[in-house]
């Protein structure tokens, strides 16, 4: 990811999102730095809420890491479509774990759709 990469995802977003002068949207983010590059401009109608630095907590996308690298500790791949492919069934495998998902993402805290889980 850079810079140039992210202002044209950014672009594509607003245009999705219908982001314009009569609709406002808050896109909120972590702090990586193509999303606070000074050179970023983001398109109109799209402003961008910075998460506060060292919060994991409020971001529970980050608490997915080690189940996403779980297959990958301690291993030697021969090659990157070994590796690859290890990671695309790992997904598969949490994309079919929900439950597994929200025991390491559903927070006290976190408004929940369809009330208290």
């Amino acid at each position: 990811m850079n810079v140039d990469l992210f202002a044209l995802a950014l672009q594509h977003f607003a245009q999705a999102v219908g982001a314009s002068k009569d609709k406002q949207i808050v896109l909120v983010l972590d702090r990586a730095g193509w999303h606070t590059s000074k050179t970023l401009t983001p398109p109109e109608g799209l402003h961008l809420l910075f998460l506060p630095p060292y919060a994991p907590e409020l971001q529970p996308a980050e608490h997915l890491w080690p189940l996403s690298n779980e297959p990958l500790v301690n291993r030697h791949f021969h090659d990157l479509d070994e590796l690859e492919d290890v990671q695309a069934q790992r997904c598969v495998f949490l994309q079919d774990s929900p439950d597994l998902i929200r025991s390491h993402t559903s927070f006290h805290w976190w408004p929940h759709p369809r009330g208290k889980l």
